[in-house]
């Protein structure tokens, strides 16, 4: 689906009461496409009862018009008008019969009958949840931070210069400010209601009040730390709504916080104000980088997804392209496309390894399976949702469909190792902002209970398969390799979690970065330790691959 997040998280919004049946839409946009159909059922709906209420109005517009004519013509000379046994007549007539039919006018139930007619539609038809809305918007800062993206060009449309939508509102901006600020997160908060603001001043049709904007903005700008920038705008809230409780509690508390920071840093031995650099915390835009050697996991896994950190010249010149067999008398026949992404950890992609019959087939079957994608809980052992993984996911079986059979032993071929004892195939769509921050596929020391009731070992090897093309974003990356591998169609990529030995590959930890625009489809194939045994060889060294 190649409908853009801005137009999504916009239809989100329009969308936004609650469908009492499957929840977490945002987590997939496969389960969004099913707001499209809600969307197209109210529209239609809607268009039908404004030509009936049109109808209505335009009958009452006649009967009020009359009403006004006759009471000018009777306002001129009430009794010569009232002497008129006609004039009488009608006016009782007006007043009776004629009033009885405009009442029962207004009491017709074509707008109860479109009540429960759209009362009905949340048993029938997709809606999102108030959690869809709230992860929809908190999808839409993680890509703002995560790609550097410009409030204000977001609000136009504008996805890193492209055109995808039309603009939001002012409205819209300040619910994404308000789902902000219900998250705590303040520093959005400001951003958004900033350009809700901007855009109330511009719009000619009012989508919200000014005043409802001010009172967020004030309060975030002081837990932002700029106590004099709220003090003003709450100053400005109470010019338009003199009477406001909060702003004016807020306001007060405001006062006294500048009066007793202002004695504080009086204090010093000069009596001048405390104005140097560390007391003002840095701007979002202000943090500095750093080398990238230096930089924290966090800032580099973002740094990659951007398209920032570049494998070096010399290491690139190493990587091979080949076409290879691997002594597989099928694949002498078929030989597969191979590219060497990395050297050490071997990180190898195949190309045009599915077909898109092959990608269909298995998209189908996932789909009404899909459910929210879990984490594994290292203490527990036990499946969870987390934050910090969100799409939803569904396993096949070989079993299934032959094209599932034929995946399985296709990455037989590639891998040199069985499947006999590798997980079904998992199947994952990622959902607005879609994402998997770094972390490793195989399990550590320290977690016992991970995979303990497959009893097949740790996964010694990561299949990853691209079923879809995604325009900007979705890139897997490893940000101890500073390498990414950025999503194609039909391509498979391929690493060992372990080494020989057994010991886990740390530096295969590796993310999925945020979708920016476009759906992205991926199945994995993790395959286990146990039947690998002449497959692939233990090593004597700590770290022989």
């Amino acid at each position: 689906m190649k409908a853009s997040l801005v137009l999504t998280l916009t239809m989100v919004f329009l969308l936004g009461r609650p469908f009492l049946g499957k929840a977490e839409v945002y987590t997939a946009l496969v389960d969004m496409e099913g707001l499209l159909e809600t969307e197209r059922v109210l529209a239609q709906t809607l268009s039908t009862l404004i030509k009936a209420q049109e109808e209505t109005l335009n009958k009452l517009k006649r009967f009020q018009a009359d009403l006004a004519r006759e009471h000018e013509k009777a306002s001129q000379d009430v009794q010569t008008y009232l002497s008129n046994p006609i004039n009488a007549y009608t006016l009782v007539k007006h007043l009776t019969t004629d009033w009885k039919g405009i009442e029962n006018l207004l009491a017709d139930n074509k707008m109860k009958e479109f009540y429960s007619n759209v009362t009905n539609y949340h048993s029938v038809l997709k809606f999102p949840t108030d959690e869809d809305l709230n992860g929809a918007a908190v999808a839409l800062m993680r890509l703002q931070d995560t790609y550097k993206l410009d409030t204000s060009a977001v609000a136009r449309g504008l996805i890193n210069g492209i055109q995808y939508s039309t603009a939001l509102t002012a409205g819209d901006c300040f619910e994404l400010g308000r789902q902000s600020y219900n998250n705590k997160d303040f520093y959005h908060t400001v951003q958004w209601m900033t350009e809700a603001l901007q855009r109330f001043n511009e719009e000619a049709n009012k989508t919200i009040t000014k005043a409802d904007i001010l009172e967020y903005l004030a309060f975030s700008t002081y837990m932002e730390g700029n106590v004099h920038s709220a003090l003003e705008m709450t100053d400005e809230l109470l010019t338009l709504v003199p009477n406001h409780s909060r702003a004016i509690g807020n306001r007060v508390y405001y006062l006294q916080d500048i009066s007793q920071k202002d004695l504080q840093r009086k204090r010093g031995e000069d009596g001048q104000l405390d104005t140097s650099p560390h007391a003002q915390p840095l701007t979002f835009s202000e943090k500095k980088l750093g080398d990238v050697d230096e930089l924290p996991e966090r800032e580099l896994y973002e740094r990659l997804c951007r398209g920032e950190v570049k494998m070096s010249p010399a290491k690139e010149a190493k990587l091979k392209c080949r076409y290879v067999h691997h002594n597989n008398p099928f694949l002498f026949l078929a030989r597969l496309k191979e590219e060497e992404a990395f050297l050490s950890p071997r990180i190898l992609l195949y190309h045009n390894i599915l077909a898109d019959s092959e990608i269909e087939t298995i998209k189908r079957l996932a789909q009404p399976r899909l459910k929210r994608a879990t984490v594994q809980n290292y203490k527990t052992g036990e499946l969870e949702t987390a934050s910090y993984r969100i799409s939803k996911s569904a396993w096949l079986r070989e079993e299934e469909h032959p094209h599932i059979a034929a995946v399985v032993k296709r990455v037989e071929d590639l891998s040199g190792l069985t499947c006999d004892t590798a997980e079904e195939l998992q199947v994952v769509n990622y959902g607005i902002g879609g994402h998997y921050e770094p972390h490793f596929d195989f399990a550590r020391r320290g977690e016992q209970n991970a995979f303990k009731s497959l009893g097949t070992g740790n996964r010694i090897a990561t299949t990853l398969f691209y079923m879809s093309d995604v325009p900007q974003g979705g890139a897997t990356v490893f940000p101890h390799l500073r390498a990414a591998l950025y999503p194609t169609k039909g391509t498979a990529a391929f690493w060992f979690n372990l080494h020989r030995n057994g010991e886990g590959d740390y530096r295969t930890r590796h993310a999925a970065c945020p979708v920016l625009t476009g759906s992205k489809w991926v199945s994995n194939k993790w395959l286990h330790e146990r039947g690998q045994e002449f497959k692939r060889r233990c090593g004597l060294t700590e770290h022989e691959d």
